[in-house]
């Protein structure tokens, strides 16, 4: 049975995304926005829209107590977190249960236990697929890691253990360099996410970064929706994506998505996520990290499938079953998303904020998603 109403807890082009799917559905909706969001799109689409208060993500979006307490004026069923803010929060999807809200994605066990780099690494080496060889380990101290280091073989990565976008990585291509480097990952890493904690890995030079889209439902059933490419990146933030990667063949195809089911499946994974893999020159991968979230670029995989992702979260949260096999995922044609950034140029393509004062869209074909309109501001 289809959910009845869904908060979704978050704002722009995701939250518009998921309201799409919600009207077709028929499935009541229940918006949030900050203070400088009263007037956004997201806010005049849902059927209902109710204030956060605040000005920035951290008195709005990020607000836990906030969220749930419209949850519970609203009287709402379920939460879709979207991505980015509380999407991949093992305490937000908790705090849901507790509150008898159905959380739209994977158990806070799930979340858990993927969220940290060198815990997932653990378990997917423990279910046969494929790990860089690194060190996972515990000690944290400049001189074991360095021997750890010289054990893995140079060049290797320093990662931090809770990071992502790129913070609190650095390539280290010597002895010599390591201890330098190490302290600025560490010094990042706390800055960024709370935690000075890293890993070390063997760097793969060169290699491509292929993501599997998952759809596990709660009755045992996990299927894949084959393989997007992000390699094309800027500080580590993709700019272009698309399904199927030119690069993969046949074989590559049918043994990385298969690791991808069997990740899944080790961790018990329920609703839509997603297994990132680092494939080499010689088209051997490795694991990097599961995303227990619907992603940004998960509409080439529904152009390629033609299946709706969203409703197929929404129909897992509800408990209903996968209706297609494997066999009958099928992949037509070709389908690449490039994102759009307000950016500088003049000073390295860094973020730009301010008033969109021109926007204009291509009248094509293109599917665009967007959760701005000319006069609002980035």
């Amino acid at each position: 049975m289809m959910l009845e109403s869904v908060l979704i807890a978050n704002r722009g082009e995701i939250a518009r995304r998921i309201l799409r799917t919600c009207r077709k559905l028929g499935v009541r909706t229940i918006a949030v926005y900050s203070k400088s969001e009263a007037n956004a799109l997201h806010v005049e689409e849902a059927d209902v829209a109710y204030p956060l208060g605040g000005l920035t993500p951290a008195e709005s979006y990020l607000r836990l107590d906030k969220l749930l307490d419209v949850a519970k004026q609203s009287g709402v069923q379920s939460v879709h977190p979207g991505y980015g803010f509380l999407s991949e929060n093992a305490e937000f999807a908790k705090a849901c249960a507790e509150a008898g809200l159905v959380f739209i994605g994977p158990t806070p066990e799930v979340i858990t236990a993927v969220g940290r780099k060198d815990e997932a690494k653990h378990l997917m080496a423990a279910a046969g697929v494929p790990v860089v060889p690194g060190y996972h380990g515990d000690v944290q101290e400049a001189e074991a890691l360095l021997a750890e280091a010289e054990r893995i073989g140079w060049p290797v990565l320093i990662k931090a253990v809770a990071g992502g976008g790129g913070k609190g990585m650095r390539v280290v291509e010597s002895a010599d360099a390591f201890a330098d480097a190490l302290q600025v990952a560490q010094r990042e890493a706390s800055a960024a996410f709370g935690d000075g904690r890293v890993l070390l890995e063997r760097y793969v030079a060169n290699p491509r970064h292929i993501e599997v889209q998952l759809l596990a439902d709660q009755h045992g059933n996990t299927l894949h929706l084959f393989e997007r490419e992000c390699s094309l990146q800027r500080r580590h933030q993709k700019v272009w994506e698309e399904a199927p990667s030119a690069f993969v063949d046949d074989d590559l195809r049918e043994r990385i998505t298969a690791a991808a089911v069997a990740a899944g499946k080790a961790v018990g994974y329920t609703n839509a996520g997603t297994v990132e893999f680092l494939v080499g020159p010689d088209r051997e991968f490795y694991f990097m990290e599961m995303n227990t979230r619907l992603q940004v670029e998960h509409p080439v995989t529904e152009m390629i499938t033609g299946l709706d992702l969203v409703e197929w979260q929404l129909r897992i949260a509800a408990g209903e079953e996968l209706l297609v096999t494997q066999e009958q995922v099928g992949c037509c044609g070709h389908a690449i998303e490039v994102r759009l950034y307000a950016e500088q140029p003049e000073r390295g393509f860094l973020p730009s904020t301010g008033v969109l004062e021109r926007l204009e869209f291509p009248e094509t074909e293109a599917r665009i998603e967007s959760g701005v309109r000319e006069g609002d501001a980035v």
